[in-house]
């Protein structure tokens, strides 16, 4: 049987709602607690959280269950994802918890678990602490935690890594950075600030409520206004939990995962440290990153969508550049993870020393149109069993050859197919999207 509340990205859910009300979450925390405490009774488990207003609690209850197990909790307080992963990796914790539900709204929140190794546990331990987590359920929990009190010191043995990794200063650069309200509303500013850019921070005035809200990677609107409005040289802005970056140029150009990608790539490759000369990215990158990137020799290797699969295919090749469309980058040379703060940082990097601005530095990149449509189905079926869906995809890929791609999945946790085409004539993607999206909703729509 397979995974019930792990997804992809940890447990998730609504804050107060199964799975993520107070007894399952202690629940969580014992299961937990009981997995680790096999290799290292009494070890100590970072714990940090973004900006939402059940944060606190589920932290409590995480460290309360950790604790009957007879395991120690460090509270990192407000932090961002790969942050966690940073320091479980390099100080001595058994693990890392992280509360967070990224861009979602505020309602929801979600837990992701780190081992030692900063990498999120294998799928067979996640099921084991699944099985755990409903025994421990079934026999009858009581919710009770105190507070935590963060430490200072773990925020800042982040920031100080963080700033390790840039060899000069950005002085002279003026720079907009939108929070989104979210995990990296202190740590951004206090970042770039301390190494030399003239900072206007924007959403950064977390209430538990507005992480995301109009605002944030997702909402790029007020950046880019602020961007022209300061005649700034570039904004920046993050997700919740601060693993995803997009850029704005001063033009008002929206420079997204793929635009950062390339170049990342291309600075990595000029440097001769583009192991491989490979970069992984997702079947939902845009075709005209893969067609950028070989015109300078370097390869792009696809996965399914989801960072996690970026990552294994990274240690499969050992690439040290992989990436999301979303501005989930991660840089395996620094991190286990995709990080926003470090994304910036490579790019301020890259801009400093080449001299040239964030837009001439994404000249050689001609983004294909692209059509991204959702379908509510009432089932999920095999393309082999939509025969009119079939011909339709047929008929787009015997149009479009090589200068084109169609792709049709079904999401993994909602009843829904998606469907993207793209290639070099915008009327003619549209045109076979809505096709394709029509033969599915009369096959198997709700």
């Amino acid at each position: 049987m397979g995974k019930q509340l792990f997804g992809t990205d940890g447990i998730r859910g609504v804050a107060g709602e199964y799975p993520l009300d107070r007894a399952t979450v202690l629940a969580f925390g014992m299961a937990l607690g009981s997995d680790l405490s096999r290799a290292a009774p009494g070890a100590h488990v970072v714990i940090g959280m973004d900006t939402r207003e059940s944060g606190s609690w589920i932290a409590a209850q995480v460290a309360a269950g950790l604790l009957c197990r007879g395991l120690h909790a460090r509270f990192a307080g407000v932090i961002t994802t790969p942050g966690i992963a940073y320091l479980t990796r390099s100080r001595d914790f058994i693990a890392g918890v992280m509360i967070s539900a990224s861009h979602n709204p505020y309602r929801d929140n979600g837990i992701k678990v780190f081992g030692h190794s900063g990498f999120k546990l294998p799928d067979d331990e996640e099921h084991a602490i699944e099985q755990e987590i409903f025994r421990v359920h079934d026999s009858g929990v009581s919710p009770a935690a105190a507070p935590l009190a963060p430490d200072p010191s773990l925020e800042q043995h982040y920031l100080d890594f963080l700033a390790s990794t840039v060899s000069a200063s950005f002085t002279g650069m003026r720079m907009v950075v939108d929070c989104g309200n979210g995990a990296a509303f202190q740590l951004a500013p206090t970042l770039f600030s301390h190494l030399g850019a003239e900072v206007h921070a924007i959403c950064n005035r977390p209430s538990g409520r507005n992480i995301n809200l109009d605002c944030g990677s997702l909402h790029v609107e007020s950046l880019r206004a602020t961007v022209l409005e300061d005649r700034a040289d570039l904004g920046v802005a993050f997700d919740g939990d601060a693993d995803r970056a997009i850029f704005v140029a001063a033009n008002g150009q929206v420079v997204d995962g793929d635009a950062a990608l390339f170049i990342a790539a291309r600075a990595l490759h000029a440097a001769g440290k583009l192991d491989g000369g490979v970069v992984v990215a997702t079947v939902m990158s845009n075709l005209g990153l893969e067609r950028a990137l070989q015109r300078d020799g370097i390869g792009l290797l696809r996965t399914p969508v989801g960072d996690k699969y970026v990552l294994e295919e990274m240690v499969r090749q050992g690439a040290v550049l992989g990436g999301e469309q979303s501005g989930h980058i991660i840089f395996r040379q620094y991190a286990t993870t995709g990080d926003g703060l470090l994304t910036a940082l490579r790019i301020l990097e890259t801009i400093r020393d080449s001299g040239m601005s964030l837009s001439e530095l994404t000249a050689g990149l001609e983004i294909y149109p692209q059509r991204l449509v959702s379908i509510h189905v009432s089932q999920k079926k095999g393309l082999n069993e939509l025969p009119a869906v079939a011909r339709e995809i047929a008929d787009c890929e015997r149009v479009f050859g090589s200068s084109g791609r169609v792709l049709v999945r079904f999401s993994g946790t909602e009843p829904v197919a998606r469907v993207m085409v793209e290639g070099p004539d915008l009327a003619r993607v549209e045109e076979f999207t809505n096709r394709i999206a029509t033969a599915i909703q009369k096959e198997i729509g709700a």
